[in-house]
């Protein structure tokens, strides 16, 4: 599925991190990532609004999400959207994971 744009979070210690927004159910290569799972809301004059629902990591988005841990809170919120930040090195992701939770609280990440 193609990407229907960028975004980017910003984390508790201020730092910014760009994500490549994509559908729901969009399939990924075997590459590490940071993700954001959302209900994403397009906006009539453009851009969307997203709502949050997740944030992980992981060594490899091919895995399916259907079967991941949080698949029913993703589905009670509403999930639609996937955004990924790439990022191969997992210790660089575990503290970036972290940063966003810290600062966006997504209600899955109880």
């Amino acid at each position: 599925m193609a990407k229907l744009g960028t975004m980017t979070l910003t984390g508790k210690s201020g730092k910014q991190y760009s994500f490549e927004v994509y559908p729901w159910g969009t399939t990924f290569s075997a590459v590490g990532a940071v993700y954001y799972i959302s209900k994403r809301t397009p906006k009539v004059d453009g851009g969307a609004d997203h709502a949050k629902i997740y944030i992980g990591q992981t060594n490899d988005l091919s895995e399916r999400f259907d079967n991941h841990h949080k698949a029913d809170c993703f589905t009670k919120h509403g999930a639609n959207a996937i955004s990924v930040h790439r990022d191969d090195n997992e210790d660089s992701r575990l503290a970036k994971e972290s940063d966003l939770i810290a600062d966006h609280n997504p209600p899955c990440n109880d």
